[in-house]
């Protein structure tokens, strides 16, 4: 096992400092302590090759769990060993082996071109000329950047930028990558880009582990997902398992003639009005027949357009989230 996480825990301690003039005064002296879990003991671990989302809401606990899989963070308790090592006490030989790649935080410099930073990166990590050329070249090709990595770092496009984060994360060739956020804000054709040289990178061994809000980078890249709420692993395993949570259920997309009312046929659960005369409605097959409920819809609303597909990801995770709160999940 590459990566194996055993009951990991981790919780903030902040004060409280009170909000009237004697409360303030009191807690110059006395400080009442507050304790916020952040992740309540989770574990799970993943194999040399994977391409793995590792999901949850804001606050959820996946920074936080990343940040200690990186050795940034130490844990409260629990154990976790990466490639042997654990991270937050051999960090300096650890980060040797994984790269990183932060949408919203770069590792170049702003008023330098990207080709210097990358030498800069070659004397931080000690890499041989000859690996650090191949590297480099390979690199360069792979992301088609050899036309800007020239430039200052600040003349460059958001796409252009992110495929030079890319590059520099992976000129010591690492064996692991955490990614965060990594096409936030990109255009199609740059997600594209980015996207094949994940896949291609996966197929020569590394190991992703990605957290994203943008699912499609999921349904595109990852074999497995792990999802994570208040602390907790709600999910963890393959993404086609995670789409069979649905069951039966169809999203039915629906243009009407006439404006929609308060109500919509048994069986069906509005998800989403879009307007007076577009709305999404999820349908569960298993309890309603279709045909009777487009049949009902064509009735009551008439039937302009119409489409019919399974469940998106984001509906199927969205719904995980809900039913753990149901549950009084932590």
């Amino acid at each position: 096992m590459l990566i194996q996480v055993e009951n990991l825990r981790k919780t903030y301690v902040t004060y409280e400092r009170g909000h009237t003039f004697k409360e303030t005064v009191a807690s110059l002296f006395v400080r009442k302590q507050k304790q916020i879990p952040a992740v309540t003991g989770i574990s799970f671990g993943i194999e040399a090759g994977e391409i793995v989302g590792f999901l949850g809401p804001n606050g959820a606990g996946k920074s936080t769990t990343l940040k200690i899989l990186t050795g940034v963070l130490h844990p409260t308790s629990g154990a976790v060993s990466v490639m042997g090592y654990t991270p937050w006490r051999q960090r300096k030989h650890y980060v040797r082996h994984i790269g990183v790649v932060f949408g919203q935080k770069s590792q170049l410099l702003w008023d330098i071109p990207p080709i210097d930073a990358f030498y800069m990166n070659k004397a931080i990590y000690d890499i041989p000329d000859a690996e650090f050329e191949e590297t480099l070249g390979r690199m360069i090709a792979l992301l088609d950047v050899a036309d800007v990595v020239r430039k200052p770092t600040r003349q460059l496009s958001l796409g252009e930028r992110m495929k030079c984060e890319f590059a520099m994360a992976m000129l010591h060739r690492p064996q692991i990558v955490f990614l965060d956020e990594p096409t936030i804000g990109l255009d199609v054709i740059a997600k594209e880009k980015i996207r094949g040289f994940i896949a291609e990178m996966n197929k020569q061994g590394v190991t992703f582990i990605l957290t994203t809000h943008d699912l499609d980078d999921v349904e595109q890249l990852a074999q497995r997902v792990i999802v994570i709420n208040h602390g907790a692993i709600v999910f963890d395993d393959a993404i086609q398992r995670l789409r069979t949570m649905t069951g039966s259920s169809k999203m039915l997309r629906l243009t009407a003639k006439r404006p929609f009312g308060q109500s919509f046929p048994a069986g069906t659960r509005l998800v989403k009005r879009l307007s007076d005369y577009e709305a999404e409605l999820a349908v569960d097959t298993a309890t309603v027949e279709l045909g009777q409920v487009i049949q009902q819809l064509s009735e009551s609303f008439g039937i302009k357009d119409m489409s019919l597909e399974d469940p998106a990801i984001e509906h199927v995770i969205k719904e995980l989230y809900v039913a753990q709160a149901g549950g009084g999940g932590t």
